[in-house]
């Protein structure tokens, strides 16, 4: 782990008994998605402020306690959860990933005023009102991290689909606002990594059949190298940062307070960082403090759509 401080003390983990009527693939679903939401809310606190300044302040930082740059209420979310939220929702509306309907969805989201909203973002969406191509131009400039931020609705409506099916999904939702190889690299490589431990793959394994082929492919992504502290927005430092944290930890609060306490686009490395080990580890290992601190009508959003989208997948 690359974060310092002193020891913190733990609280016991919350123990669920699944409703009866939720399988176990729901049940680790519903983790994915709350994970996604805590990690955007802790990290939010943190964002763009680099480790050194993080120490100053909170020593180590590990509650959702709101502030930041945006200025959040403690609980609150960002756009990483919401643009998910959007896109999960025009996913069960025409009951599978579709271009338009994911670009009519994020342009309602941008008409509705988020809390934050990535230049790219705005810039293709602002390009699709006026065109209404829901496929932005293909651009190397364009590798940020806002479409691999929110895949997992993607992932979990195509659970169980083939790979060809899944990636493209992928890319049909990315390329609204994101048309960039690395992009759709990161975004692939983190469904994948998802449906993978929703089967109940270990960790081991999925490095070895998803991260190692990425770094093949594209070795800018290689992060097991120096520590990745302070990550940009560029979709490769994102993903450098998450990995980095999610193979040298074991539970999922350790994951998520390396990943923030690295600073820089917190609320973004947290929201996939707790994507993954939400996935991996399931709710119980997620600490109770986390779960009633995050918003509570966020937090059951993301539990309902995530029992709707794994439906939707069967």
């Amino acid at each position: 782990m690359f974060w310092s401080g002193e020891l913190i003390a733990r609280t016991a983990p919350i123990r669920h008994r699944p409703p009866a009527e939720r399988s176990p693939l729901a049940e680790r679903a519903v983790a994915a998605y709350v994970g996604l939401a805590i990690g955007d809310a802790l990290g939010a606190t943190v964002e763009f402020m680099t480790p050194r300044e993080i120490r100053a302040q909170y020593g180590t930082h590990t509650e959702i306690s709101g502030g930041g740059w945006l200025r959040l209420k403690a609980g609150q979310v960002t756009d990483d959860t919401t643009m998910a939220l959007a896109l999960g929702e025009a996913i069960l509306a025409r009951g599978h990933v579709d271009a338009q309907a994911a670009a009519e969805a994020f342009d309602a989201w941008m008409r509705g005023k988020p809390v934050d909203i990535g230049n790219t973002v705005r810039r293709n969406l602002v390009t699709f009102r006026k065109t209404g191509q829901p496929e932005a131009p293909a651009s190397e400039h364009d590798a940020g991290n806002g479409a691999a931020m929110r895949v997992l609705p993607v992932a979990l409506a195509c659970h169980g689909q083939p790979p060809d099916a899944t990636a493209a999904a992928s890319r049909a939702q990315a390329h609204v606002t994101h048309n960039n190889a690395l992009s759709d690299a990161a975004c692939e490589t983190l469904i994948f990594m998802v449906q993978d431990f929703l089967a109940g793959k270990d960790a081991l394994t999925v490095e070895a059949e998803r991260v190692i082929p990425l770094v093949e492919r594209f070795p800018v992504f290689a992060w097991d190298q120096k520590p990745r502290e302070n990550p940009s927005g560029f979709v490769v430092e994102t993903l450098q940062a998450v990995f980095q944290s999610f193979f040298a930890t074991e539970s999922f609060e350790d994951c998520l307070i390396d990943v923030v306490n690295r600073g820089g686009d917190a609320d973004t490395t947290g929201a996939i960082a707790g994507m993954l080990a939400g996935a991996r580890y399931g709710l119980a290992d997620i600490p109770r403090r986390w779960l009633r601190g995050v918003d509570e009508l966020t937090r059951v959003r993301c539990e309902k759509q995530a029992e709707a989208l794994i439906a939707l997948s069967s």
